[in-house]
């Protein structure tokens, strides 16, 4: 087990990618505080870190309040006595013409996504200083990198995120903490289901990733967990992207038919739909 008796704090755990990091540490040997707005859906997650005979704490907070993240950091403490790992993966995302986002619309996102982090950073990073060790994922978004209309507020609270973790990687070293990130593309969760139900949509977004399918919380937690072991060790500041190649590879649809046209007439079947293997 590589994180056999770490103690992780994960937000955004309640649900998605959250709550795939918090069972597969669980499933490494870490204690997992799970952390979320809502209590309901973190008890699920630590009745399931149970099921693994894991020990788990659901702990209900608001990460954009520093008040509540320093809670956190206190009941994390008293029930396991250190911190050894944190993740921020708390985030909200509304879709919005960039003419048309309003003020609470615009705090929102910042808030959550960049001030929670930052937050959570500051109060965390305190406590890994003081024991000289620790080890700190963001989970940032390709919107931190890539521009994408309609999502301007949540590219620009993300592409803090990345900058966030360079700087503190920067500050951090000198206290053995190391600072990353893993920046997904479209990965099926609730917060992109509505993207996923839209079949004209989501056809179009599957024919731009050169993988051919959205992504699965599975492939986030292998990166998380590594970046969370000792085998990671000697990384701090990067940001690992995780997105099937959409990012790095610009394609339009009709190019894409045109592959698709090819695949054909060579007699090889394409492997351009989400229930292709990823193998």
């Amino acid at each position: 087990m590589r994180l056999k008796d770490k103690v992780a704090i994960v937000t955004g755990a309640g649900s998605g990618i959250g709550r795939a990091i918090a069972l597969a540490y669980a499933a490494e040997g870490a204690k997992v505080v799970a952390v979320g707005r809502r209590l309901g859906p973190l008890e699920e997650t630590v009745a399931k870190l149970a099921e693994i005979g894991a020990g788990g704490l659901a702990f209900s907070a608001d990460v954009s309040v520093s008040a509540d993240v320093r809670r956190i950091v206190e009941a994390t403490l008293d029930r396991f006595g250190t911190v050894d790992i944190l993740v921020n993966c708390a985030g909200v995302q509304k879709f919005c013409p960039l003419l048309e986002v309003d003020d609470p619309t615009l705090d929102e996102i910042v808030d959550t996504n960049l001030k929670g982090v930052f937050f959570a950073l500051r109060e965390v990073g305190r406590e890994m200083a003081r024991r000289r060790k620790g080890k700190i994922i963001n989970i940032s978004s390709i919107g931190g990198a890539v521009g994408r209309p309609l999502r301007s507020a949540y590219c620009a609270s993300k592409g803090g995120v990345d900058a966030l973790t360079r700087a503190a990687a920067a500050e951090f070293g000198q206290y053995n903490i190391n600072v990353n990130a893993i920046a997904p593309g479209i990965v099926e969760t609730t917060m992109t289901r509505e993207l996923a139900q839209d079949p004209e949509n989501a056809e179009e977004f599957r024919m731009r990733i050169p993988l051919g399918r959205s992504g699965r919380t599975e492939d986030v937690v292998g990166a998380a967990i590594f970046l969370a072991s000792a085998e990671s060790d000697y990384i701090t500041g990067i940001i690992i992207t995780i997105d099937g190649g959409t990012s790095n590879v610009v394609t339009r649809a009709s190019e894409i038919r045109a592959l698709r046209e090819s695949a054909e007439r060579l007699g090889m079947e394409p492997r351009m739909n989400p229930e292709s293997s990823s193998a």
